[in-house]
This record gives C-alpha cells, structure tokens and sequence, in this order.
C-alpha cells in the first residue's frame, strides 16, 4: 500500500520532480533539523540557459561547525539576487508565459530574507497559489532518520547531481526555449516548465 505522507529537503524553485510528490501525497514534510548539505537543490536550482543547464545558488553564511538548515543564513556580500533575476530574465523572456508569471517572482529579488528556509517556503507557496496546487506543508520539529523514516523520503533522492531511481518520474518532453540548440533537457526548475507551458504546468506534472 502506498504511503500517503513523504518528506522532503526544502528547495530553491524546486525541480519538476520536487512537484510530483507535492500533487502525489497528502501529507508533505519538510526538513527542518537536518544539517546543511552544500551542491543540492537545498539553495541551488538549474534554469535553461542560452548556453545549456545554468546553475543559479544563493549564497550562505560561512560555518564553521555544522548548521541545521532552519538555522541556515542567506549571504549578502554580492549581489546574488540581481544576478539571479537577470539569468532568469535572459532565459525565459522570450519564452510563451515570461511576462504573466513574471510579476509574481520579480517580488523576490527585491526582498531581503535573513533565513534561507524562509526564502525557500514563500517563493514555493507563490508557486503552488499560481499552479492551483492546493496543499498545506509541515516542517518536522526534529530530525527525521533516514532509517527510522516509515513513509516515503525523498530528501536526498531529488538531487541535482546524482541520479537515483523514481519510478514515478518521468522527464516527458515539452518545448523549451533553447532546445533547438541543445535539445530537451528534462527535471530543471519549475520555472522552465512554467514559463514554457504556462497553464498547462499542472497537467504535465499530473501526467
């Protein structure tokens, strides 16, 4: 029987997959007390640039011991979200959809969060209003153990730069940007999918 409960890494506009399981369980979890794990979804997220996959990461504070990511501080030392927003902007304004859902993200770049989890957990809620995605999120109040877990875990499966097995994920083809340049690059950020299907999103991830 499957489960109907999963837990999940927060993210930064999350990949396609990170979607599916939104749609999919009734119950979602978000990690709150794990520690921080640098090159993930975690603060990373992959556009589809001119030149192909394009990897935009918001900086984070320095640690010198372990931080547990509700504590995880955003770094403002460069200007990372004018950076972000122009990579955006240059890879998906000419795309069907930029310029309806553009307004609703721009916000973002221009607001200041102190905690990265924070940052993660408004721009996912914009996402799912304008997706119609109708879910309500709980963050754990302690570490969850990967070998205690008894529902579904895929904190560490969605990740972009391994590969594990989904049997429920399936990168489907859909038109994108560049893709007369370097072909259809499956599982990038929500935004790619959104901006080049637009209304469609939510059938493509159903499906």
């Amino acid at each position: 029987m499957m489960s109907n409960k999963v837990i999940l890494s927060t993210a930064y506009l999350p990949p396609v997959q990170y979607f599916t399981k939104l749609i999919k369980y009734e119950e979602i979890l978000i990690e709150a007390y794990e520690n921080f794990i640098k090159q993930t979804y975690r603060n990373r997220c992959n556009i589809y640039g001119a030149n192909g996959i394009l990897g935009l990461t918001i900086p984070v504070k320095k640690i010198k011991t372990k931080t547990i990511i509700k504590d995880m501080v955003i770094d403002y030392d460069t200007n990372w979200r004018k950076m972000h927003w122009k990579s955006i902007e240059s890879a998906y304004r000419s795309s069907a959809f930029f310029e309806f859902y553009a307004d609703y993200l721009a916000p973002f770049y221009h607001t200041k969060y102190k905690f990265l989890i924070d940052f993660n957990h408004d721009i996912l809620k914009m996402l799912t209003k304008q997706l119609e995605i109708d879910i309500h999120i709980k963050y754990t109040n302690e570490y969850y153990f990967s070998e205690e877990v008894t529902f579904d875990d895929f904190r560490e499966i969605i990740h972009p730069k391994k590969k594990f097995h989904d049997p429920d994920f399936k990168g489907k083809e859909y038109f994108q940007v560049f893709s007369d340049k370097h072909g259809f690059i499956s599982n990038l950020s929500i935004l790619d999918l959104l901006f080049n299907t637009g209304p469609e999103t939510l059938d493509y991830i159903k499906k």
